[in-house]
C-alpha cells in the first residue's frame, strides 16, 4: 500500500496481533482459518505467532488443517475423526438418487473412511449401473487418491472447449472471472463452455471463480498436456494487465516459456524487488527462483541462484535452498561468490542439524573473504566462532572451538575504529586461545559497547555469542 524499507516479520506479527485485538476490545472475535496447508509460507507464520500470544484478549483462533505444519508447533490440537459408520451410511444414502448394490455401498463406506467428502464425491459421475452392479467402481486407493481419480474422471469426460476453461481457471489462483474469460477468448474459448462444467459439479462461475475442492483444481491442471499448460498460461500472461498487476504476468510468461528466456528471467527479478518492498519472503523466493532456472547464461544463472537461495531460507524452504546452492556451484563462482555460498550452507547447517557443519564452512568463508572485504571477513570469523561454541562436541572436522579461535585471532585488522562486533570478535578469540587474561579486558568493552553501530540484525545475530560471554566473566 505504501512504499518503505521491508517490514520485519516480527513487527509484522505484531501488528496482526494488535489489529485482531483491538477488535475483540469491541466484541469477542473468533478466527477461522480453513485448509491451513494451503497458505502461503509468510502467512501461516504470522498466524502462527499470533495465535501462540493469546492471553487475556477475547479471541480466539482456529486452524482446519489436513496435515498440520511445524510452524504450528505448540499450538493445542483436536484432531477431527471420521463420521461412524452408521453416520456415515446415512450421509451416503442422503446424496444417493436410486437403488445402489450392498457391495457397492460397503465398498464406498469402507474406502471413505469417515471422510464426508469422499461420501460426497465418490458416488458422483458413476452411472447406474455401476452403483446397482458395483463392476465399474474403482479399486481401493489411498482416500485423496481416490477422490482425486473421481474428479479426473469427470473432468475427462467434459468437452474440449470445457475442459480447456477449467485449465485456464485452475492456472490462475486469482479466481478473477474477468481474467478467466479474457484468457479464455484468446484461445477461442466461448461462455458456453463453462455450462458442462457446472453441471458436473466441479466448478462454479460467479463473482469469483470457485473449485469444488482443491483436488478438483488440481485434476483440472493436472490432466491437461504440457504444451495445453503452456498455452493456458501464455494467454493468462496476454489477459493480464502490465501496469495493474505485473508480478502475476510475469509469473504467468515464466509458466509459458518452453525453454530459458532472459526476458522474462529479467522480469521476475523487477517482482521479487517489488514482492521485497512489501515485505513477502515467498513470494520473492518464488520468482527469483524460476528466474534463475530460466537463465541459459552460467555465470548470470550462479547470479539468480545466489540471490534466490537467501530469499529461500528466510521463507523456510531449505531443501530448495540447498537446490539452490548446488545450482550456483555447477557455474565458475568468484571467491567473494563461493564464500557466499560457503556462508549460506553453514546458515543451513545451523538450521537443519544442530550447526555441526557450520563453524568450518564460515571458517572457510572468512578466509576467502580476506583479500576481498576485511569487515566481511571479521563477521564470518565472528560467526564462526558463534558456531562452533554452539555446536561444541558436535562441531565437524575443522570447527573445534581452539582451531576457530586460533584462526579467528588472526583475522584481518578492521578499516575502521573498532566497533562492538570487533571487539566481541577479538576479545572472544583471545579468551579462548590465549587466555582469559587476555581476553577479559576487550570484552568488557564491547559489552559496554554492545549495540552501538551494529544494525537489527547484526545485533540480534551477535546476541547469542555476547551472552555466553557475558555468563562466562
Amino acid at each position: 500500500m505504501s512504499e518503505g524499507p521491508a517490514p520485519d516479520r516480527f513487527l509484522v506479527g505484531l501488528a496482526v496481533l494488535g489489529l485482531l485485538s483491538e477488535v475483540a476490545e469491541q466484541r469477542p472475535l473468533i478466527c477461522l482459518i480453513d485448509d491451513e496447508q494451503w497458505l502461503d509460507r509468510a502467512s501461516a507464520q504470522i498466524l502462527a505467532f499470533v495465535a501462540r500470544r493469546l492471553g487475556a484478549e477475547s479471541m480466539g483462533l482456529v486452524f482446519a488443517a489436513r496435515t498440520v505444519h511445524s510452524d504450528l508447533d505448540g499450538v493445542p490440537e483436536l484432531l477431527v475423526e471420521g463420521l461412524r459408520e452408521a453416520d456415515a451410511r446415512a450421509l451416503l444414502d442422503a446424496v444417493l438418487t436410486g437403488p445402489i448394490d450392498a457391495r457397492v455401498r460397503d465398498q464406498i463406506v469402507f474406502e471413505a473412511r469417515g471422510n464426508p467428502l469422499a461420501l460426497l464425491e465418490l458416488t458422483r459421475g458413476l452411472a447406474p449401473a455401476e452403483l446397482a452392479g458395483g463392476f465399474g467402481l474403482p479399486g481401493l486407493m489411498p482416500l485423496s487418491g481416490s477422490v482425486e481419480e473421481n474428479f479426473l474422471r469427470r473432468v475427462g469426460a467434459l468437452p474440449q472447449q470445457s475442459r480447456r476453461l477449467l485449465l485456464i481457471a485452475a492456472a490462475d489462483p486469482s479466481g478473477d472471472p474477468a481474467l478467466v474469460w479474457r484468457a479464455a477468448g484468446r484461445l477461442g474459448t466461448g461462455t458456453d463452455a463453462a455450462a458442462p462444467a457446472t453441471e458436473a459439479g466441479l466448478v462454479e462461475f460467479g463473482t469469483r471463480v470457485r473449485f469444488r475442492h482443491p483436488l478438483a483444481r488440481s485434476a483440472a491442471y493436472r490432466s491437461a498436456a504440457a504444451q495445453d499448460r503452456q498455452a493456458a498460461h501464455r494467454a493468462l500472461a496476454e489477459a493480464t494487465d502490465p501496469r495493474l498487476d505485473p508480478d502475476r504476468r510475469a509469473w504467468h510468461r515464466a509458466q509459458a516459456a518452453p525453454g530459458p528466456d532472459e526476458d522474462v528471467a529479467a522480469e521476475l527479478e523487477h517482482s521479487a524487488g517489488r514482492a521485497r518492498a512489501r515485505g513477502g519472503t515467498a513470494a520473492p523466493a518464488a520468482f527469483l527462483k524460476q528466474a534463475a532456472l530460466l537463465t541459459l547464461d552460467p555465470a548470470g544463472r550462479a547470479d539468480r541462484a545466489l540471490d534466490a537461495a537467501p530469499a529461500t531460507i528466510q521463507a523456510g524452504a531449505f531443501d530448495v535452498a540447498w537446490e539452490l546452492l548446488a545450482m550456483a556451484e555447477s557455474g565458475q563462482l568468484s571467491d567473494f561468490q563461493q564464500a557466499s555460498v560457503d556462508m549460506m550452507r553453514a546458515q543451513l547447517a545451523f538450521i537443519t542439524s544442530r550447526g555441526g557443519d557450520a563453524p568450518a564452512l564460515l571458517l572457510s568463508a572468512a578466509e576467502r573473504l580476506r583479500p576481498i572485504d576485511a569487515d566481511l571477513s571479521r563477521a564470518a570469523y565472528l560467526d564462526a566462532l558463534l558456531g562452533a561454541i554452539f555446536a561444541g562436541r558436535l562441531a565437524g572436522p575443522g570447527g573445534d572451538v581452539l582451531e576457530v579461535a586460533r584462526a579467528a585471532g588472526g583475522a584481518p585488522p578492521p578499516r575502521h575504529a573498532p566497533r562492538a562486533s570487533d571487539l566481541l570478535l577479538d576479545g572472544t578469540a583471545a579468551t579462548v586461545h590465549v587466555g582469559y587474561a587476555a581476553g577479559v579486558p576487550v570484552l568488557r568493552r564491547a559489552l559496554a559497547d554492545f549495540g552501538a553501530g551494529m544494525s537489527a540484525e547484526e545485533e540480534l545475530r551477535r546476541m547469542y555469542l555476547a551472552c555466553i560471554t557475558a555468563i562466562r566473566l
